[in-house]
C-alpha cells in the first residue's frame, strides 16, 4: 500500500513511542508484545512466520548455510514476507513489529512438546544466525550493546604478547590478520562450541575470541535464553488453550512443522517380513540400514536402537503382529529365549503401537530428533551415522556399500562441515543413481517413501549434471500434510489462508 507524505507522517505519529520497543532490527525476544491485535492479524502473522521458518528449514537441508545461494534465497523470502532484512535501514518499524509479534505467536504453538520445541529452536537459531551475520560491523556492535553482551576487548599490548598463540589457535588466521582483528576476552562457558571445535585460544579460564567468531557466542547466548523461554511458555499454556478462539489455531500451526509424522500409514500390513532384508539395501537410509545389519549380526539391539528402528518399521507399514514376530524371531536366535522375550521385550513393542501404558501412538523419529538427542554409547547402534560415527569408520562402511570414492569424498566433506542431512541426501543420490533428489530430506521414513516411489516409477527425478554442487530442491516434504485439521475461525479469508499452507509448502 502506498502512503502520501502526510499519511506517512500520521502513520508514524500513531505508532508513537512504540518505535522505542525496537531500537535494533534484531532482538532476543525477551519481552512479549503488549499491544492488542485482531484475530485476523494474529492468524496472518503466524502464517507468514511459519512460511518463513519452513523456508529456513528446507534451505538448511538443501544448501550449505554459508553459500551465496542460501543467503540469496533466504533474503528473497524475507523481502517477500516483509520481515527485517539487511537492506532495511532504520525506518523498518512495521517489519520489526511483525518479527516480534509473530515470534511470540509461534512460540505458543511450538512449546507444546519436545519435538516441537526442538524444531522451533533450530529454525529460529538458523534465522537469527543469518540475520546477525548480515549486519555490518557497526550494527553488530550496536546489537551487542543492546543485548547487554558487551564483551571486553583485549588491549593491543596483550594481543601482541599472545600473537603467536592466537594465530596457532584460530584457524585461517595469519600473524598479520591477528594484528588487524579485534579479540574479545570471553568466559569459557560462553565459548564452549568454539572450544569443542578447537577454534579458539584458551588461557586461565577465558577464551580469546576474534570478532569474526563472535556470532558463535551470541548464538549460544540466544539458544540458552530461547530454550528457557519455551519451557516457561509451556507451563503457562493451559491458560491460553482455554481460549476457544486460539486453541484450534495453535493446534493447526503446530501440525505444520515437518510434514507427515508417519504415524498413520495407508500401507500398513502391505510389507511382508521376508521383504525387509532386500528393502534395507535398496530403500533404507543409512541409519536404519546400519541398525538392521546390527540386529541381523548380533540378534539384539539395546533400547535406543529398538526404539529408533522399531518405530521406523512401524512407519513403513509393519503391523503390531508383524513387529512382535520380527523381533521375537531375531532375539531368540541370540541369547534371549521365547519366554524372556515375552516377559521383557513384547510389552515395549505393544507400548510403541499404543496398546499399553498411556495408549500413546508413538511416531517414528525425525532426522532432527535422531541427530540432536540421545547420542549412542559403546555397544549402541542407534543415532545418525553421519553425525555420530567416526569418519574413518563411516568411510569403511560406505566403501562396503560400493559407494564410489568420489562420492565418499563428497559425503565426508559434508560431514566435516556438520551438514549431516545434506550428507544423507548425497547418499540417496549415489545409491539411486540420480544427481538431483528433488526434495528436502527431513525424516528416515520420507527417505524410504521417496526411494520406493523412485524405484517403482511413481515419481520422476530429472537427472542432470550440476557443476555447482548445490542441490536444487522442491519444497514437497509437506505433500501428505493433514489439511483436515483447519481451525474454526470467524474469518473465512483467514481460514482459506490456513488451508492454503499445504499448497505454499509444495511450491517449487
Amino acid at each position: 500500500m502506498e502512503f502520501s507524505s502526510r499519511a506517512r507522517q500520521r502513520h508514524a505519529r500513531l505508532a508513537g513511542d512504540r518505535r522505542e520497543q525496537y531500537p535494533h532490527s534484531l532482538q532476543f525476544y525477551l519481552e512479549p508484545p503488549t499491544e492488542s491485535i485482531s484475530l485476523v492479524e494474529f492468524e496472518s502473522l503466524a502464517i507468514d512466520r511459519l512460511k518463513l521458518l519452513k523456508v529456513v528449514e528446507n534451505l538448511g537441508v538443501s544448501y550449505i548455510r554459508s553459500t551465496d545461494t542460501y543467503k540469496t534465497k533466504l533474503e528473497h523470502e524475507l523481502r517477500k514476507l516483509k520481515f527485517p532484512y539487511r537492506a532495511l535501514a532504520e525506518d523498518d518499524y512495521e517489519a520489526r513489529r511483525k518479527d516480534h509479534i509473530s515470534h511470540f505467536i509461534l512460540r505458543l504453538a511450538y512449546c507444546q512438546s519436545e519435538d516441537l520445541r526442538r524444531w522451533f529452536l533450530q529454525q529460529e537459531m538458523d534465522l537469527f544466525r543469518y540475520r546477525f551475520n548480515e549486519l555490518t560491523e557497526s550494527l553488530m556492535q550496536k546489537f551487542l550493546e543492546h543485548a547487554n553482551l558487551s564483551f571486553e576487548a583485549i588491549s593491543e599490548d596483550l594481543k601482541n604478547e599472545l600473537c603467536n598463540e592466537l594465530c596457532a589457535s584460530t584457524p585461517g588466521f595469519s600473524l598479520s590478520k591477528v594484528k588487524e582483528q579485534m579479540f574479545y576476552k570471553v568466559g569459557l562457558a560462553d565459548a564452549v562450541d568454539l572450544f569443542r571445535a578447537r577454534r579458539v585460544f584458551i588461557k586461565d579460564g577465558f577464551a580469546y575470541v576474534p570478532f569474526k567468531e563472535i556470532d558463535v557466542i551470541v548464538l549460544n547466548n540466544y539458544r540458552t535464553k530461547l530454550s528457557k523461554a519455551l519451557a516457561l511458555t509451556a507451563r503457562s499454556l493451559p491458560s491460553v488453550q482455554s481460549d476457544e478462539r486460539l486453541q484450534p489455531l495453535l493446534k493447526h500451526l503446530s501440525h505444520c512443522y515437518v510434514g507427515p509424522d508417519y504415524s498413520a500409514q495407508n500401507n500398513t500390513g502391505k510389507i511382508s517380513l521376508e521383504q525387509i532384508d532386500a528393502l534395507s539395501v535398496k530403500s533404507f537410509p543409512l541409519c536404519m540400514r546400519h541398525l538392521h545389519r546390527a540386529l541381523r549380526d548380533s540378534h539384539h539391539l539395546r533400547h535406543g536402537g529398538r526404539m529408533q528402528y522399531g518405530l521406523f518399521l512401524k512407519g513403513i507399514g509393519l503391523t503390531l503382529e508383524q513387529a512382535l514376530e520380527f523381533w521375537k524371531k531375531e532375539f531368540i536366535r541370540g541369547k534371549v529365549d521365547a519366554d524372556k522375550f515375552d516377559k521383557g521385550y513384547a510389552y515395549s513393542i505393544r507400548h510403541n503401537y499404543g496398546k499399553e501404558g498411556k495408549r500413546t501412538d508413538y511416531t517414528p523419529y525425525s532426522c532432527m530428533k535422531i541427530i540432536m538427542s540421545n547420542p549412542p554409547s559403546q555397544g549402541d547402534y542407534h543415532g545418525c551415522p553421519f553425525r555420530h560415527s567416526d569418519p574413518e569408520i563411516l568411510k569403511q562402511k560406505l566403501q562396503s556399500y560400493k559407494i564410489p570414492p568420489s562420492g565418499i569424498t563428497q559425503i565426508l566433506d559434508l560431514v566435516k562441515g556438520m551438514h549431516y542431512q545434506l550428507a544423507c541426501q548425497k547418499y540417496f543420490e549415489l545409491t539411486h543413481d540420480v544427481d538431483d533428489i528433488g526434495f528436502s530430506l527431513n525424516h528416515p521414513n520420507q527417505y524410504f517413501t521417496e526411494s520406493q516411489k523412485l524405484l517403482s516409477g511413481g515419481r520422476e527425478l530429472k537427472k542432470e549434471l550440476s557443476n555447482s554442487g548445490n542441490f536444487q530442491h522442491k519444497n514437497n516434504s509437506q505433500e501428505s500434510m493433514n489439511s483436515n485439521s483447519t481451525p474454526t475461525s470467524s474469518n473465512a479469508a483467514a481460514d482459506t489462508e490456513l488451508e492454503g499452507l499445504e499448497a505454499y509448502f509444495t511450491e517449487d
